[in-house]
């Protein structure tokens, strides 16, 4: 780009203007949860019951996970748990606690680095998403096809290995906001009336898209 400044002096501010705009076009779809500018993002699913895929992350913690595994169970409800890797090398019995108790596992990174997953080369993006499936399989075996990004935010790269790997990289259509917002309240109206509010996020019911 500086040598076609150099050679085209006149031009520069053209040339600035499409260098800006590519760099638009690679760090939007970059820097927005769940863009599918990329590839292809799961945040609506195909049901023909009144439901909602109920999505918590950042587990397995020792004292919350078992906290909302009993409440999930109180009202016969169903979940999927992203799960950061290193948490479930730390806690496999919590992991397998979720399976046995009829919810499903996605990934959701080996190590969390939410303020530079979405900036990672494609070797780092795919240690961090590999690393996310061996500890899951190592605990349950079963390898989740599932991956979450951290933040919701994905580069080209992330598209890219989650493709090579035929997995499923899911969003969500209402997020509450949990990890600065306490209040259950204001969780419920962040998240609108027609949906429920949850740990990080769900997958509306808007068929026909995926079926969980």
């Amino acid at each position: 780009m500086l040598a076609l400044v150099f050679l085209l002096p006149t031009g520069w501010p053209l040339l600035v203007a499409i260098h800006l705009l590519c760099t638009g076009v690679v760090i939007y779809p970059t820097l927005r949860p769940n863009c599918d500018w990329f590839g292809p993002v799961a945040k609506f699913f195909q049901t023909d019951q009144n439901e909602i895929w109920l999505t918590i992350d950042d587990g397995p913690h020792p004292e919350n996970t078992p906290r909302i595994l009993e409440l999930l169970k109180r009202f016969e409800a169903r979940a999927t748990f992203f799960v950061i890797g290193e948490r479930v090398k730390a806690h496999p019995q919590l992991a397998r606690a979720i399976l046995e108790q009829g919810h499903t596992l996605g990934n959701h990174s080996a190590t969390h680095p939410t303020a530079f997953f979405w900036c990672l080369w494609r070797s780092a993006a795919a240690r961090e998403i590999d690393g996310g499936v061996a500890a899951v399989q190592a605990a349950i075996g079963i390898a989740s096809t599932w991956f979450r990004a951290p933040v919701g935010m994905a580069n080209l790269f992330v598209h890219q290995i989650v493709r090579q790997h035929r997995m499923i990289l899911v969003g969500w259509s209402a997020r509450g906001f949990d990890a600065v917002e306490r209040d259950s309240g204001s969780l419920v109206d962040r998240s609108g009336l027609d949906r429920l509010a949850c740990p990080h996020g769900t997958v509306e019911n808007r068929g026909p898209v995926f079926t969980p």
